[in-house]
């Protein structure tokens, strides 16, 4: 009787609530889940039978296999995805297949890691994965079945072992991919003629019952000894392509220089190029003079590539499949065959070069207040670096910066100096991200990994390009010309949620209840300047920011605070800026080589190159984690400075001061106690002690183990003095679940 008394009492639950409920579970319910969590009875089930009906109707949940419901927008337990990046934290990140990434209320999926003897899983490979929901716009998914990619290859490291022998075997293959576990077989048939410690690329065979799984060794990419074998790891693990068709091949050879015929002359025109001193293809010149009421005048050449590659030939048809060109510290992908993008494309000093340039009006605040785009034909006064440009500017020119300084360098810095006041007056969002340069030396050898410098050399090229670019943008819009454009979305307001509490920790509070500029985030950044917390902040709002894309419908770029933007002066390099440089010469009647695409082929497009530029990025810098870590082997068992830069479940990403490098502290060898992942605040906390270990903290570590072959580093804490907080032990107790335990109020021994 006490019982049916009870359930009297149970109060039927509104709409709200049981909405909630469904959203919240990580799979599709029934309404037996449902009753049990609401404490319904027999008595119950016609309102709620009614109730999930009306839900049905009114497209609110959906029913799925057997019956079971799932909010309207939840994606099916089993989807097809593609991986699509990698989060600053090293996880996975995926999407359903034929999804795009930018749309509103995109959920993010999480790759679950593989398990031991399942092929590696990397940016671009597709899948079959069962998926579990952990929060409403959350879902982490375990592969089922690989479809395409990287499933049927191996890149890795030819070992010899003395006990496969017997067995007919000639050795194994090491994975290079840290996250691939797999070893693989190697019999005496299949071993190509690899020697041991040799980099080698391996087709996987098809499994037996007993052993290890096998492969075929069908490369041998050299020895991995040799630093220069690791760019050729990220080319191989990522599929980037590096031989040309021959059709491709004979129409960039085919290429002649251009005449003056139908081009402006701009050869007297005392343009120079400004690049790094290690840069490989010179596609954008500059120059600069004041303008009788106070302001300047400039022209931003770059490299008419259009009139070479033209729509649908083979070099076009090569272009748009790589994208884009991925530098290597030893090496470049090229997006063009070396006769154009090392030759007629590169504007070299002294050789005459077919350009498209702008010539840009700026008022003396820094506003582009006009701009004509013309076809032209120019020549290079000069191959400047920005270490010798800046050395010019402050008072130290040499043989080729001296002649040039009163009339080429100081114009430059006057138009930069105007264009500084307008970037202070938009607001652009300003983040310190330190970027690493592997020095190498004559031989090839790893001189050093330093932090790369940067000067107000590198931001004057910096902003003539940004107000090209502008140009170029409004140039398209203003004649109606469907153009990509580089947008850049406000932040997600989930991730700026986040990143409140973390803030307000530090005393730092973001504006509310108004529209977020990028001022609202640099009055932050402001603010720590100079403190310990520096470092953290720039971290945490860089991971607050949306993707910047490729898209022909423009709505802006939030971190430049510009209301139209498109990628304009990297043609050689950039594929994007190619199809700009298409759609102006068609929009102002310009010559040869002119295309409009349709709305729907550029989103496409966009789609496309934005999956080859973040596998560029990806490649790039595993390979600048491989060099890094085979720089820090000979430093094994050193003790240096780093900074906490990443905190997952599994450990703590360090962030090593002399050279940038990340490093791994696993969470196993972290003081006695059991971690749980503050994902607010950023922090692995300790249930019983209480420790705490926060993004941005500064830490003493040891080098444990730097393996060149994956790029890894194993680091471990040198200082393993307790860290409380009082806050953050308190607010977790006060949860429900097994973390709900208030440390002992003594150190532990």
């Amino acid at each position: 009787m006490a019982r049916r008394r009870d359930r009297e009492q149970v109060t039927f639950p509104d709409r709200d609530a049981i909405v909630a409920f469904i959203r919240s579970s990580p799979t599709a319910v029934g309404k037996r889940e449902i009753a049990r969590h609401f404490e319904l009875g027999i008595e119950h089930r016609g309102a709620l039978k009614a109730l999930l009906r009306e839900l049905e109707d009114t497209g609110t949940v959906e029913r799925g296999p057997g019956r079971r419901l799932g909010p309207r927008d939840a994606l099916p337990e089993v989807t097809m995805l593609v991986v699509t990046d990698i989060d600053p934290d090293g996880e996975l990140l995926a999407r359903p297949v034929g999804a795009r990434g930018d749309e509103p209320g995109a959920p993010r999926i999480f790759m679950q890691p593989e398990r031991r003897g399942t092929p590696a899983i990397a940016v671009g490979t597709r899948l079959l994965a069962r998926l579990s929901r952990t929060a409403p716009d959350e879902y982490q998914a375990r592969p089922i079945r690989i479809m395409e990619g990287d499933a049927g290859r191996v890149v890795g490291v030819f070992m010899t072992d003395a006990r496969l022998r017997g067995g007919g075997f000639a050795g194994r293959i090491v994975p290079t991919d840290r996250r691939h576990k797999t070893e693989y077989r190697v019999a005496m048939t299949d071993a190509g003629g690899a020697e041991p410690g040799e980099l080698v690329v391996g087709d996987i065979l098809p499994r037996s019952r007993m052993g290890l799984p096998q492969a075929a060794v069908i490369d041998r990419l050299g020895d991995m000894a040799n630093p220069r074998t690791f760019s050729l790891v990220a080319i191989h693990t990522h599929g980037i392509p590096t031989e040309f068709p021959d059709a491709a091949v004979a129409e960039a050879e085919a290429a002649r220089p251009v005449s003056l015929d139908g081009r402006e002359d701009l050869r007297d025109l005392p343009l120079v190029t400004i690049d790094g001193a290690d840069a490989r293809d010179f596609d954008d010149a500059v120059w600069a003079e004041a303008a009788a009421d106070g302001g300047w005048n400039a022209v931003v050449a770059i490299a008419d590539v259009a009139h070479y590659v033209r729509p649908g030939s083979a070099l076009d048809a090569e272009a748009r499949r790589r994208g884009n060109s991925v530098y290597f510290p030893d090496r470049v992908v090229p997006m063009l065959p070396e006769a154009l993008s090392n030759d007629l494309c590169s504007l070299r000093p002294d050789e005459p070069r077919a350009c498209l340039a702008v010539r840009l009006r700026i008022d003396a605040e820094g506003r582009l207040t006009g701009h004509r785009f013309v076809r032209a034909l120019m020549r290079s006064a000069a191959r400047l670096t920005y270490d010798q440009v800046q050395a010019a500017a402050d008072g130290r020119p040499d043989e080729a910066t001296g002649p040039l300084l009163e009339p080429v360098i100081r114009p430059l810095y006057g138009v930069f100096g105007a264009l500084l006041k307008a970037r202070a007056q938009r607001g652009t969002l300003d983040l310190d991200l330190p970027e690493r340069q592997v020095i190498l030396g004559p031989d090839g050898h790893i001189d050093r990994v330093v932090p790369r410098r940067r000067y107000d050399s590198h931001r004057l090229i910096e902003e003539l390009m940004i107000a090209a670019n502008v140009a170029a943008a409004e140039a398209a819009t203003g004649r109606q010309m469907p153009c990509l454009y580089r947008i850049h979305d406000a932040p997600d307001p989930a991730k700026v949620e986040a990143l409140r509490p973390v803030l307000e920790s530090l005393g730092l509070r973001l504006a509310r209840g108004q529209v977020l500029k990028p001022r609202h985030f640099n009055d932050i950044i402001t603010r720590v300047e100079g403190t310990p917390h520096a470092p953290m902040v720039h971290d945490l709002v860089l991971r607050s920011q949306s993707q910047a894309q490729y898209r022909p419908e423009n709505i802006g770029h939030f971190g430049l605070a510009l209301r139209r933007y498109a990628h304009f002066t990297s043609p050689i390099r950039r594929y994007a800026d190619l199809v700009v440089h298409r759609a102006l010469i068609a929009a102002f009647g310009l010559g040869d080589g002119a295309e409009r695409q349709e709305t729907g082929a550029l989103d496409a497009l966009g789609e496309h190159l934005g999956q080859t530029e973040r596998r560029a990025a990806v490649a790039e810098r595993e390979s600048v984690d491989r060099y890094t870590a085979a720089y820090l082997s000979e430093r094994v068992g050193s003790e240096v400075s780093g900074r906490i830069a990443g905190v997952t479940r599994f450990g703590l990403f360090v962030r090593l001061e002399e050279t940038g490098a990340d490093g791994l502290v696993p969470v196993s060898t972290l003081p006695t106690d059991f971690y749980d992942h503050d994902e607010k605040a950023h922090a692995l906390v300790g249930r019983r002690w209480g420790r705490v270990y926060r993004l941005g903290e500064s830490v003493r570590v040891r080098i444990v183990e730097a393996d060149p072959a994956t790029g890894g580093l194993v680091l471990a804490l040198l200082d393993p003095e307790d860290r409380w907080s009082p806050g953050i032990v308190a607010a977790r107790a006060s949860r429900p679940g097994p973390t709900r335990r208030t440390p002992r109020a003594r150190k532990p021994r």
